[in-house]
């Protein structure tokens, strides 16, 4: 047999068969994570929002929010775009405010500060029976997701989130 095979193989049935020696070892049998602190500045990120639920957006928002500040919450460097479409649109509807309020004053507040930005699928809220003058007026709309998104990245050097 091949030597790097025999030594791949070894290896491998070690790694799925650790040696135990004590109760914590059994535990955590490759011990526990390390952790490193790398400082963050400059970042363009663009989340690809189509979040059903109100769990969903939220946790969207938290994670905008908290990057946002591991970047230093500042407007000349970092930039942060939901692109909204599919079942998201509904929440961003001037009809359903009473419905979606503390969702839609976070939203608006995470706009404020000009480093979180809202844009939204005009195609995709069309087929919803949806025009401009429906959607709140922090968000910006854009007539196709995916070529805001692609747009986004490819001209503009943003990362993608989903």
């Amino acid at each position: 047999m091949n030597h790097y095979f025999c030594t791949f193989a070894a290896a491998a049935l070690l790694a799925l068969c650790p040696a135990s020696s004590g109760a914590s070892e059994a535990a955590a049998p490759w011990g526990t994570a390390t952790e490193i602190a790398p400082t963050y500045h400059n970042q363009k990120v663009v989340f690809d929002v189509t979040a059903d639920n109100l769990g969903g957006l939220n946790s969207v928002l938290d994670r905008a929010g908290y990057l946002s500040q591991m970047n230093g919450d500042d407007p000349f460097a970092v930039k942060i775009v939901l692109v909204i479409h599919n079942d998201a649109i509904p929440f961003f509807a001037i009809k359903n405010y009473a419905k979606y309020q503390k969702l839609m004053q976070r939203a608006y507040s995470a706009s404020l500060g000009k480093i979180i930005e809202f844009r939204m699928c005009k195609a995709a809220a069309r087929l919803r029976g949806l025009a401009p003058k429906d959607i709140h007026g922090f968000i910006t709309m854009v007539p196709m997701a995916e070529a805001e998104i692609a747009r986004l990245q490819l001209e503009q050097g943003f990362a993608y989130m989903r």
